[in-house]
């Protein structure tokens, strides 16, 4: 067996479970400490676009809603990603690699929404599982299209 293929895979399985792990524990916070961490994020957004735009007024509570939105787009963008190439490292490429990462990612979202309505203040949320789940399957197109574009840049070199 190939031992830098084996590397590979190992190090890429081990950034999703590092990932998962880092959404299991933003989603095990209670909604108190939750909703200070997304507050402070929203205060540092608002201060950066009050320098650029400084007669721009600001309703916290809806721009306080969109940055938590968001940052379950992002999360499972990045979680998608991270799923698909290391399920084509791992051989699972093309559509079965891709459909088998939304699944994954799918599946996990139902799970950590179930999982916040164990936490005090939290609660699980359809809502949130499908905006999980579009940022999963951004995350695994944007990968197939950087991959694909790797792959063509190879071809070309070698053969164009």
């Amino acid at each position: 067996m190939d031992y830098n293929m084996t590397l590979k895979k190992i190090l890429s399985w081990t950034a999703v479970i590092i990932w998962m792990g880092l959404i299991f524990y933003l989603s095990h916070q209670p909604a108190v400490e939750s909703s200070r961490l997304s507050q402070g994020i929203t205060e540092v957004i608002i201060q950066a676009v009050e320098k650029v735009f400084p007669n721009l007024e600001f309703d916290l509570r809806n721009l306080n809603h969109f940055v938590r939105k968001n940052a379950h787009f992002c999360a499972y963008l990045i979680l998608g990603f991270l799923v698909v190439k290391a399920l084509w490292i791992s051989g699972a490429a093309g559509v079965k690699g891709m459909v088998l990462a939304l699944v994954i990612c799918v599946l996990y979202a139902v799970s950590d929404e179930v999982h916040q309505m164990f936490i005090p203040g939290r609660s699980g949320e359809v809502r949130d599982v499908f905006i999980d789940s579009v940022g999963a399957g951004i995350g695994i197109g944007l990968y197939w299209m950087a991959a694909g574009r790797v792959k063509n840049a190879g071809y070309k070199r070698r053969f164009g």
